[in-house]
């Protein structure tokens, strides 16, 4: 079983990984955490896009304020 991967900016992240993990899913965490200074959102994005496109997951989620930057970065990521 492949992980899922999440990338997200608040903490909804935990939530959402203790659920996860619950269900016995694993999951690959590429956040930033916010205490080691500011989050810079599309290079979150953008490895959890080329981790899916690279195979090495099978679904991703990314969360942010709007959901907008994010999905603009990921939707880049040919295939």
């Amino acid at each position: 079983m492949k992980t899922i991967a999440i990338g997200a900016d608040d903490a909804f992240r935990d939530t959402i990984v203790a659920y996860l993990n619950g269900l016995g899913i694993n999951v690959a965490d590429y956040s930033s955490d916010k205490r080691q200074g500011s989050t810079v959102y599309p290079d979150v994005a953008h490895a959890v896009a080329m981790s899916i496109k690279q195979g090495e997951h099978d679904r991703g989620i990314l969360i942010c304020g709007t959901g907008i930057g994010m999905s603009i970065v990921a939707n880049k990521v040919p295939g």
